[in-house]
């Protein structure tokens, strides 16, 4: 009989980045790394668990501008030739480490693991990983929920309501498109959170969301439960909170389990390693260094002198790790279980451990092997907790009667320090007036032609487009990333440029529209640059809706 449950949760976005107007693009290679490391990885390993008779259970939240790029023929092409300089690499350092006995394993390790990626991407799914994520969503074991249309930080533009409606909106609309149906559940970007925000996800239609820690503890009143179960907010839609223990045991690179000496080391990798004008055809055209995706070495501790990476030392690690991490929980459950708040309590706990995707496999090489061994042995060892989506759980408090807490969440973020800081700081804060500016605009757009009629001196095809492009460029100017990537300093003026250039067209489309001036030859460069979200509608800004 199981005495709890443990909700794993996987959130996986990357920002809109497509470059027709290059030949090669340094920073698409975001995308191309995380679908080789985790989003196949991670599709294959749920496929294998499902033929393997495993029952499991486990929630993904895909973000709108990840799924565009899923489904976006010109980067899926791109892609192929990634995979196909990839397999080139590995085999060119076949050669050169051959005799070897601490790098030709490895070598030949990553040639095996590229050639599988290759088949599964063009031969199983067929290129189409939105609808290879679908097809595990309708078995049952794999919930997947939305997030924002763009990664909007949505508390820093919560003085606009249309601006919060039109992010969510937008985003369960997408996902109807592409799973056909509605989303239950939503991971707000960054855990993002205001209190009155549950009125907009609950007019979507939308049962759940999650929080970080100190969203539910610090709610009012103090939820009874702390963050094992989830709490009701006033709108009625359920919050879920992250539990800090399981989150740090597998995040932290000190005390976590990503930072074990025997784990590969992410950063010594032959992009850098090599000489130059042997690793030359597979970096930067230009000649910059870039990781290649090829790294030999493990962690070894805090040294510069890394010692080989060892395979199977490796596994055994993620097995044991696994394992321990099974005993924690179990531990955890019984406390939870026999305390005084459950022990009389209609609902059981729930452990809910929320984590980036894209942790396992590209930051954390091993992670998707901990991922399957954890799952295989909750199932197979018949532990006293099982695995559970959010939409289950839920289902469980309507069978049992049992009333959630009613609470309201206080204003939270997860990131630095828990309120907000990594999106709102010195090195950001200039953004914020052009993107309230630029909503009051948008917001004044939509009223005015919310009945766009014939006659303005160009055709009402043409400002519908107009219109509906302002609307796209709009959501492209409020990606987190680009705050994100200017706190941390990682791609700084990339991010500059990306949100500059998105608020500068949205601008030179306002003043089209005002002035009745759309250039058609222009407008349309624009939208083949940007194709996000091709069935948007401006509408969705009106201030009474649409």
């Amino acid at each position: 009989m199981h005495k709890g449950y443990l909700c794993i949760v996987l959130h996986a976005h990357l920002p809109y980045i497509r470059h027709p107007e290059y030949d090669y693009f340094l920073e698409e290679n975001w995308f191309y790394e995380a679908l080789t490391e985790t989003y196949i990885p991670l599709l294959d390993m749920f496929n294998r668990l499902l033929n393997d008779g495993i029952d499991f259970r486990i929630t993904l939240s895909l973000s709108p501008t990840l799924i565009e790029m899923f489904n976006d023929d010109l980067l899926r092409e791109r892609y192929k030739r990634h995979i196909k300089r990839l397999i080139e690499l590995s085999e060119k350092e076949g050669y050169r480490t051959r005799g070897d006995i601490h790098f030709e394993p490895i070598v030949k390790m990553y040639k095996e693991k590229i050639l599988r990626i290759k088949c599964l991407f063009e031969d199983v799914y067929r290129r189409d990983l939105t609808s290879a994520f679908k097809a595990l969503q309708d078995t049952g074991k794999v919930e997947i929920i939305t997030s924002a249309a763009t990664h909007a930080f949505l508390p820093n533009l919560s003085m606009y309501p249309q601006a919060i409606r039109a992010q969510i909106k937008i985003a369960t609309e997408h996902y109807k498109q592409n799973f056909g149906v509605y989303p239950n559940g939503i991971w707000l970007p960054e855990c993002g959170y205001v209190p009155g925000m549950g009125r907009y996800i609950k007019d979507a239609g939308i049962k759940f969301f999650f929080l970080d820690t100190h969203g539910v503890l610090y709610g009012t009143p103090t939820p009874r439960y702390g963050v094992y179960t989830p709490v009701s907010c006033p709108s009625g839609v359920a919050a879920f909170g992250r539990d800090v223990k399981s989150s740090r045991q597998v995040w932290s690179s000190i005390g976590g389990y990503p930072g074990d000496f025997d784990y590969r080391e992410f950063y010594r990798d032959i992009g850098y390693d090599l000489d130059l004008n042997y690793i030359k055809p597979y970096i930067h055209p230009d000649g910059i260094r870039t990781y290649t995706g090829l790294k030999y070495y493990r962690i070894t501790g805090k040294t510069d002198k890394k010692n080989p990476y060892v395979i199977d030392n490796a596994r055994k690690k993620s097995e044991e790790h696994a394992r321990n991490f099974i005993t924690n929980k179990e531990l955890q459950i019984r406390f939870l279980s026999s305390s005084r708040e459950f022990r009389n309590a209609l609902l059981k706990p729930v452990i809910t451990a929320t984590y980036d995707a894209e942790l396992f496999g590209h930051w954390w090489f091993e992670g998707p092997e901990w991922l399957d061994s954890l799952l295989r042995r909750i199932f197979l060892d018949r532990r006293n907790f099982t695995t559970i989506t959010p939409s289950e759980y839920l289902g469980l408090q309507d069978s049992h009667s049992a009333r959630l807490q009613v609470c309201q969440p206080s204003m939270s973020s997860w990131g630095n320090r828990g309120y907000n800081e990594v999106w709102l700081n010195s090195s950001n804060d200039y953004m914020y007036r052009h993107l309230h500016k630029s909503i009051e605009r948008m917001i004044y757009l939509a009223d005015r032609f919310s009945h766009p009629s014939p006659p303005h001196l160009f055709t009402s095809s043409l400002l519908k487009r107009s219109l509906n492009q302002a609307a796209r460029e709009l959501l492209m100017s409020q990606q987190s990333d680009w705050a994100f990537i200017m706190k941390t300093g990682t791609a700084t003026e990339y991010a500059k440029k990306r949100f500059e250039e998105h608020i500068g067209t949205f601008h030179s489309l306002y003043q089209s529209i005002i002035s009745n001036n759309i250039v058609e030859r222009w407008l349309t460069e624009i939208e083949n640059r940007n194709k996000v979200f091709q069935n948007v509608d401006y509408r969705v800004y009106c201030s009474g809706g649409y």
